[in-house]
């Protein structure tokens, strides 16, 4: 694979914690995205369930939002889902 300098050096700079942030983001957001298929739930009826716009449930789910632990909880309660299990 074919790779970029400059875009090899911009990698290096990020930090272990922000690559794990992102990482954590997207598996987040893929989490909501594979339950609301299997539930048949559109962003916009799930937007709806929850009080917010379908615009923020589309920032949501592009998995670069940083969402906070009680917007998290709020959206395992309404899908009745477990989004993230914290391993003790």
């Amino acid at each position: 694979m074919k790779t970029n300098r400059i875009m090899d050096e911009i990698r290096g700079t990020i930090s272990p914690e922000m690559k794990m942030q992102t990482a954590m983001s997207v598996a987040i957001a893929n989490r909501i995205y594979d339950i609301l298929e299997r539930k048949k739930m559109s962003q916009k009826d799930f937007a709806k369930l929850i009080g917010k716009t379908e615009t923020e449930v589309s920032r949501w789910l592009s998995g670069t939002h940083n969402l906070t632990l009680a917007t998290i909880c709020k959206i395992s309660v309404a899908l009745n889902e477990i989004i993230v299990k914290v391993v003790n």
